[in-house]
């Protein structure tokens, strides 16, 4: 077996002047796709109830190994919000974040083999409106997992263990408003007024302003805030817990003692192999779109090989599961960035990850001064774009064959998880399909006695209870017409009854007639018989 992954042709720079020659933009822009990632590094982990080192590992391992190895080259890989409800329903199920990272390792070691098997295609097999509802539960997910975290309400806050009881929650919310913290509930509601600003038309029309990525500044402003209340508020200072969270790293090797390590003993688990699954599958679609996009996005127009981009995910996610990292996607918001910025070449997404990389050994104290209330901001924000009213609109103004199979997705995923979600949203969307077929296959057209009954397309047992509504519209003494010029094959369902419409046909008076595409032979015998 060789050693690569499947390629497919791209331009893409095949030699280091290539590289060189776009050192100008691409370190400027990883710059800046570094301020934007560090904060949704550290936010993602904490919405995945994670050490908040994870996050900030996964995407040093998405910034250097995956974009080392990927073929897209303004991608940009890490922790995505998409995999949160994943990661959060797996660590409680498998009992560890130990155990889960023997998950993480297996969900790369399947990636890899979609790539083998050449499956970077999988992404156009599922319909968009699943796509959409999926990214919607994930973003009304998010919410409600970060509201909590923004009113600094403490973890066993009667909110959550009460929701499902109508006559409790109303107590269970008075009690909640009561552990309402005001330090925190003002850090996120400034923190989220400053990245709902930054989305206005006012700021886009100023490239100075632009520049500055939004939650960067919200972070920022939450560090201000907790800086100035230590020293002039104390009162109004956070507590410790309501902070970021890291251990105290001065160098290499206390990086290395930190890390976690994954727990081997899982593997006896039946339930670690349905989360490694769910994970790379989930995972590999939310690389393949985000792929789609960043190369709708490319300035010039490059398009990158999926199934490389499989493998780079693959093998990303094997190195983040053994040194104790979030599983890693490509994700839009850091591609954007890059490309935004300037970006040409994966070099920028290499530069992110060292500066990532640098922050986790050298600033380690300046990011344990970040409230979790603007990191729950910056969540509360990406929840609500993925989740946005005018998504629901849109869904319904298509009509129910694409709104049903929307709004049952998100239901499913809310009631169950991500992964049965989307089966059954699937199924919802397959079934529309079907019966978008079934229905555009038969057509029957009268002019006073005489009927014309097309079959526009080959034709099967899905198309039986439509022909026989048609056929029971033919009046006795009428003459009928039965185009199958347009037919390779009719199913065996479909010849036996028209077949036995001929019979009772015979009785009633009316006089059928068969147009075939070519010699009879062609059409299966009874039929031909009766078409000749």
């Amino acid at each position: 077996m060789n050693s690569a992954p499947p390629t497919s042709t791209v331009s893409i720079p095949s030699s280091r002047d290539a590289y060189l020659r776009h050192l100008g933009r691409d370190i400027p822009a990883g710059v800046v796709v570094f301020l934007v990632a560090l904060p949704l590094c550290l936010g993602i982990a904490l919405a995945s109830g994670a050490p908040l080192l994870s996050g900030l590992l996964a995407g040093v391992i998405g910034g250097v190994v995956v974009a080392m190895l990927s073929g897209s080259q303004l991608s940009v890989s890490g922790p995505a919000a998409g995999l949160v409800v994943i990661v959060v329903g797996a660590i409680a199920t498998l009992g560890s974040f130990s155990a889960f990272l023997v998950a993480v390792m297996l969900a790369g070691m399947l990636q890899i083999v979609f790539a083998w098997l050449r499956a970077g295609d999988i992404a156009a097999l599922v319909p968009s409106a699943v796509i959409k509802g999926m990214l919607a539960a994930i973003g009304l997910l998010l919410i409600i997992k970060q509201l909590p975290v923004a009113l600094g309400l403490p973890s066993s806050a009667p909110l959550d263990s009460r929701l499902v009881d109508e006559a409790g929650l109303a107590d269970a919310a008075q009690q909640a408003l009561g552990m309402v913290s005001g330090s925190n509930l003002t850090v996120a509601a400034v923190a989220l007024a400053i990245l709902v600003l930054w989305d206005t038309y006012f700021i886009r029309q100023r490239r100075a302003l632009r520049a500055l990525p939004a939650p960067l500044l919200a972070v920022l402003w939450g560090v201000l805030y907790q800086r100035f209340a230590v020293h002039a508020s104390p009162d109004a200072a956070l507590a410790p817990d309501h902070l970021v969270q890291l251990p105290a790293i001065d160098g290499p090797a206390s990086l290395l003692a930190e890390l976690a390590r994954p727990d081997f003993s899982a593997l006896a688990n039946p339930d670690l192999y349905v989360v490694a699954l769910t994970l790379a599958i989930v995972a590999s679609l939310e690389t393949l779109l985000s792929l789609e996009a960043v190369d709708k996005l490319d300035p010039m127009r490059r398009v990158a090989p999926p199934n490389r981009e499989l493998y780079a995910q693959g093998v990303g996610n094997i190195v983040a599961g053994l040194l104790g990292a979030l599983p890693l996607t490509a994700v839009i918001v850091r591609s954007s960035a890059n490309i935004s910025a300037g970006g040409r070449t994966k070099v920028s997404a290499v530069v992110h990850g060292v500066l990532l990389l640098a922050s986790v050994l050298f600033l380690s104290d300046l990011l344990r001064w970040i409230p979790l209330a603007a990191l729950s901001a910056i969540l509360l924000h990406v929840g609500y774009k993925l989740a946005k009213p005018a998504l629901f609109v849109e869904a319904w103004r298509k009509g129910p064959a694409q709104a049903l199979p929307f709004v049952v997705t998100i239901a499913a995923i809310l009631a169950t998880d991500l992964l049965f979600g989307i089966a059954i949203g699937m199924a919802v969307g397959i079934a529309f399909t079907l019966r978008h077929h079934a229905q555009s296959a038969i057509s029957l057209t009268r002019y006073e006695d005489c009927y014309l009954l097309r079959l526009h397309k080959d034709v099967s047992f899905f198309h039986k209870a439509q022909l026989r509504r048609h056929l029971a519209k033919v009046e006795a003494g009428g003459k009928l017409i039965i185009d199958a010029t347009r037919c390779e094959r009719i199913d065996h369902d479909i010849e036996e009854t028209l077949t036995d419409f001929q019979r009772a046909a015979r009785v009633a008076g009316i006089d059928v007639t068969l147009r075939t595409p070519g010699p009879a032979s062609r059409l299966p015998g009874a039929l031909a018989a009766a078409g000749s």
